[in-house]
This record gives structure tokens, C-alpha cells and sequence, in this order.
């Protein structure tokens, strides 16, 4: 039984990279698919990307990366939100801990 069939939002939190350092959020997936479209937004320790209009849509970013050092970590096609929220890593980690 997949458990995502019939949820009405999907949240993948995962590491940016494999232990490896190589990309997980590539333009195609490499492994077998259980249910296909239903990631709305994907959170790692980095960024935040939402999927909107069939699109994926970068719209948090840590402080103490740039644009093009998460295109080398995350080379799917993506684009940049207008609104794009960059936070620190260390404000996220202490707002985490509060919820706690």
C-alpha cells in the first residue's frame, strides 16, 4: 500500500545530498516511482522547494549558500520564487528546537 495515495499534501524532508555528496534533486527520478506527482514541497537542510503549475519553485534558501553553489548541489530544473525567503541555518535549527 503506498501511504501517499489519497493524501491531499505530500512534504518530502530529506538530506540535500547523498552521504556520497552527490545530488538527490535531479532532473529525472532514478528510482522506481510509487506514486508520481504527489511531492508538493521538498525540504532539506538547505532549501525549500514547492511545486507549483507542474513546475518546481525554490522559495527558501540558507544564508550561507549562493544561487549557483545550490545549482551544483540540485541540478533539476527549477525556478527561483519572487518572493524567496533566505534565512539563516542557525535560526532554523534554534526555531526547530523550540517546537520540540
Amino acid at each position: 500500500m503506498d501511504l501517499v495515495v489519497g493524501a491531499k499534501r505530500v512534504i518530502a524532508a530529506m538530506t540535500h545530498v547523498s552521504a556520497k555528496g552527490e545530488p538527490k534533486i535531479l532532473p529525472e527520478c532514478t528510482y522506481p516511482l510509487t506514486a508520481k506527482n504527489r511531492v508538493d514541497t521538498i525540504v532539506t537542510e538547505y532549501a525549500v522547494f514547492k511545486l507549483r503549475e507542474n513546475r518546481l519553485w525554490l522559495v527558501e534558501l540558507v544564508d550561507e549558500l549562493s544561487f549557483a553553489q545550490l545549482k551544483e548541489m540540485a541540478p533539476a530544473s527549477y525556478e527561483i520564487a519572487d518572493d524567496i525567503k533566505r534565512v539563516k541555518r542557525k535560526d532554523v535549527f534554534e526555531d526547530a528546537l523550540v517546537l520540540k
